[in-house]
């Protein structure tokens, strides 16, 4: 019998990201688009680092009684260039309270915690989990269904899921947004296009409003495909929108692609 089960470039299966979707459209009954893509987002950015960081942890602890290593050790995750996620911010820690009624409280406080202690996410990560206009029990059921995928473990980053995962929800809040969606995401193809048309082998890649990074990373696509060094280009970029800003750092850091994003037009200055 054939196998219909479709996959793409990556080798990964196509589906999980329309289920997640489907998820995530719960939360529409309180909040419109502009405003839930930030809380979903947000926890997908969550638990990458979070199953970035128990994957380094996991090794670490497994070696623990052979080298001196320390699974608690800061240090030990930033040579690896994997976000130190403190205890009271871990993803097991969330799960564990999906069903608990202050679990708004907890995730405002774990991305709190996560930012006070990666410098290069302060001011990024969005805190309003706990408002009482978003539902609690729909925030747990999208926590438990968005803990049973694999973002951050270094086979699903050899596959770039969670960027997979990121650009079908951008574009599909773009889509639920209308008109207002092209503040933050412009269709794939069409960058693409452009970045055709650049051809950035080497030097900058200035975008003067960047939206969610979608040049910068197809940027970067374009040099990996040409068999060229990333390094051999920089990213520069400036958004006026301070929320579609800290979408295009979150869209970044999770590719661990490094830039100069200035978060408003007026400031920028370099």
């Amino acid at each position: 019998m054939a196998n219909n089960n479709k996959t793409n470039n990556n080798g990964a299966a196509l589906g999980f990201e329309q289920t997640l979707w489907a998820a995530a459209d719960k939360l529409r009954g309180h909040l419109d688009a502009a405003e839930y893509k930030h809380v979903v987002l947000g926890l997908i950015f969550l638990k990458y680092i979070s199953d970035a960081f128990q994957e380094r942890y996991d090794d670490l602890a497994a070696r623990r009684g052979t080298d001196y290593t320390d699974p608690e050790d800061r240090d030990e995750y930033l040579a690896k260039n994997v976000f130190w996620v403190p205890p009271e911010a871990r993803w097991s820690r969330l799960q564990d309270n999906a069903k608990d009624p202050r679990i708004g409280i907890l995730i405002d406080e774990a991305m709190a915690a996560i930012e006070k202690e990666n410098t290069g996410l302060k001011g990024v990560l969005p805190q309003n989990y706990g408002r009482e206009d978003l539902d609690k029990r729909r925030l747990g059921e999208l926590i438990d269904l968005i803990g049973t995928i694999s973002l951050g473990d270094s086979a699903s980053r050899s596959r770039d899921i969670l960027g997979r995962v990121y650009e079908y929800f951008l574009g599909q809040f773009a889509s639920a947004e209308g008109k207002k969606g092209g503040e933050f995401y412009t269709p794939q193809s069409i960058v693409k296009l452009l970045v055709a048309m650049l051809q950035p082998y080497r030097g900058r890649v200035y975008d003067p409003c960047c939206g969610a990074g979608g040049m910068f990373i197809q940027s970067e696509r374009f040099v990996e495909e040409h068999q060229g060094r990333v390094g051999d280009i920089a990213i520069y970029g400036q958004e006026s929108n301070p929320t579609t800003w800290k979408l295009c750092k979150m869209n970044l850091a999770i590719r661990s692609i490094d830039g100069s994003i200035g978060p408003y037009a007026a400031d920028w200055t370099t």
